[in-house]
């Protein structure tokens, strides 16, 4: 049960993997930050006034999503690469003629990647959240101007009955929502009768204070402009800002907050609370990436069938992710209860990993 039995080959493994994985989440990020802006660098310069510094926005903003999704590959295919490593210079050898076992030899492994996953995790909560929050903000106003505030919201749809509300930009939380650009579109019998555009609306307690409006009734074709109205009063705060909950645009703490203001609204929060679990279960990912890849590592070189356990340990962590993303569909679509569709994956695998790992080694 030492699982530790050398600190000096357990920093020298620990070590192997960490630059390994670093480097290939550099070449991955690299190559696809590169494919990803020239697919997007046309949308954003298109706009009038956008230029080379947007472009470093769009990178900026996308980089953390990259290195989120690609992370626990990277752990894997750095797995793969140490373990290929040590069972071809006979150092797997060594270290079981010195006494070791398998889980002995892949205890610093396991530890690094948990390690990785942690840093993951907190990497995800302080920046890949707020940037995705404000990358999504921008791609749903084309890449145009949005508010500097963080915790905006744009192009969002709201029902008042029979009429139909646009707000183009949303700020703010309860009852200090702020309407920015909104357009009602008052119908009746489903027939478009006028369309009303103001500036800016504010929630008064009961009613919504909307200033800079005008008017246009579609039937008589006039346009009435006005200061001030007030209007909405069927209209609740929440509608706007619970509209379009993006669970990665959120920290696992304010989606909690999402999910209960949800719960008192009486919507539907399966898919949200799928997602609040697997903000744990996808960092947490990397750590079966050390077992998963392990295979690699044992086996005689000289036997030839070290590319063949390489092939195979890559094919278990891709079969993984796989799994992953059917698992997150499902409870997205309610077939599967979230905790169940967070965390079936990583226990099956690991299972299997601990399978394979005691069957053929221990």
């Amino acid at each position: 049960m030492n699982f530790f039995p050398s600190r000096t080959l357990a920093l020298y493994m620990a070590k192997m993997l960490a630059v390994r994985s670093l480097a290939v989440l550099a070449m991955l990020v690299l190559v696809l930050q590169a494919l990803d802006l020239l697919g997007e660098s046309g949308r954003i310069v298109s706009v009038e006034g956008n230029g080379q510094s947007e472009l470093w926005t769009y990178v900026s903003l996308r980089l953390p999503q990259l290195v989120q999704r690609f992370l626990p590959f990277s752990v894997l295919l750095g797995t793969i690469i140490t373990a290929a490593t040590l069972n071809q210079n006979s150092e797997v050898i060594s270290m079981k003629a010195g006494g070791l076992s398998a889980h002995q030899i892949l205890a610093p492994l396991i530890l690094t990647s948990l390690i990785v996953a942690m840093v993951s995790f907190v990497f995800n909560e302080t920046v890949v959240a707020p940037s995705t929050a404000r990358l999504s903000a921008w791609q749903r106003v084309d890449y145009g101007p949005i508010p500097a505030a963080s915790n905006v919201r744009t192009n969002v749809w709201v029902r008042d009955g029979n009429n139909l509300v646009n707000a183009k930009t949303v700020t703010g939380r309860g009852t200090d929502v702020v309407l920015q650009d909104i357009t009602i579109y008052e119908r009746v019998n489903n027939s478009l009768r006028s369309m009303m555009h103001g500036e800016e609306a504010r929630y008064s307690g009961s009613s919504w204070t909307m200033t800079g409006v005008s008017r246009y009734d579609v039937l008589t074709g006039e346009e009435v402009f006005q200061d001030q109205l007030i209007t909405g009063g069927g209209l609740r705060p929440d509608q706007f800002t619970l509209a379009n909950v993006n669970a990665d645009g959120l920290s696992f703490t304010q989606l909690i907050s999402a999910i209960q203001e949800l719960e008192k609204a009486g919507r539907p929060t399966k898919e949200l609370e799928t997602s609040l679990w697997h903000k744990i279960s996808g960092p947490l990912s990397s750590v079966l990436m050390p077992l998963l890849g392990a295979v690699a590592a044992f086996g005689l070189a000289r036997s030839g069938q070290l590319f063949i356990r390489a092939v195979i340990g890559m094919a278990l962590g891709f079969a993984y992710f796989v799994a992953d993303n059917f698992s997150l569909a499902m409870g997205t679509i309610g077939a599967y209860p979230p905790i169940l569709a967070a965390w079936a994956p990583f226990i099956l695998f690991f299972l299997i990993g601990e399978t394979v790992l005691i069957r053929s080694e221990e």
